[in-house]
């Protein structure tokens, strides 16, 4: 009779081996996270998606699976990025009506303010003596993942920091907004939206959402516009400068 550790060990070879354990492991984070965002009624501070990497990295590190292993067998997910990027054009000419109404404003802040979410994180990582490597890792922070990790490649960025980077960037825009907007005394859904679309991309939306579907809609716009003029001009500003 075959000794029962050895048919273990012989499963989590398969496992391993293939990119079912990778992408067991990324669903099942993700599935737990959802349910304990709602088991502690949605706290802002604690989105799904950090849950779910917080997760997903304390498995990694006490099964001694290692990152490498695991991005290995959770590499073919990364293909989906092309469709998802592809797709942020749907949120873009879903909202074509707004984009003419207001072409003036859009086109007097998104430049500038797209640039600054670049520059002040480059400035500060700049003093503080930051590699090339890191700071082309952070430039792209408040894009949405599928364009930041084509721009961190083609900068010569590390991805894996600039999806911390991206982390980290939405979860403090959408925990600030509530403060800021009672500070400014901001009452316009349209301002609140595009600027946590601008600034904190795909979560910053998942949170505009929650405050109207003025907001989620303009947040959606943000995102698709701040990714596509980072796209187009973060590359050449870094051969310039």
């Amino acid at each position: 009779m075959t000794d029962q550790p050895e048919i273990v060990r012989s499963l989590m070879s398969v496992w391993t081996a293939s990119p079912l354990l990778s992408v067991a492991l990324t669903l099942g984070a993700f599935i737990v996270a959802q349910w304990l965002f709602v088991r502690f009624r949605r706290p802002l501070w604690m989105p799904p998606v950090m849950i779910a990497a917080l997760l997903l990295a304390t498995v990694v590190a006490l099964t001694g699976l290692g990152f490498e292993r695991y991005e290995q067998g959770a590499r073919w997910l990364t293909v989906l990025l092309g469709p998802a990027t592809v797709a942020l054009g749907v949120p873009l000419y879903q909202q074509m009506h707004h984009i003419r109404a207001l072409w003036r404003p859009i086109l007097v802040t998104l430049p500038l303010a797209a640039t600054l979410a670049a520059a002040y994180a480059l400035g500060i990582a700049w003093l503080m003596g930051a590699t090339p490597e890191v700071l082309a890792s952070l430039a792209p922070k408040s894009v949405t993942a599928p364009i930041a990790m084509g721009i961190t490649e083609e900068l010569g960025g590390s991805v894996s920091l600039t999806l911390g980077g991206l982390l980290i960037t939405g979860v403090l825009a959408s925990l600030f907004v509530d403060w800021c907007t009672r500070w400014l005394k901001i009452t316009d859904d349209r301002i609140v939206g595009f600027a946590l679309g601008l600034n904190g991309h795909a979560i910053g939306t998942a949170r505009a959402f929650e405050i109207s579907h003025t907001a989620g809609a303009f947040a959606s716009l943000g995102m698709g516009l701040t990714g596509v003029f980072t796209a187009l001009f973060l590359p050449l500003a870094f051969l310039l400068f």
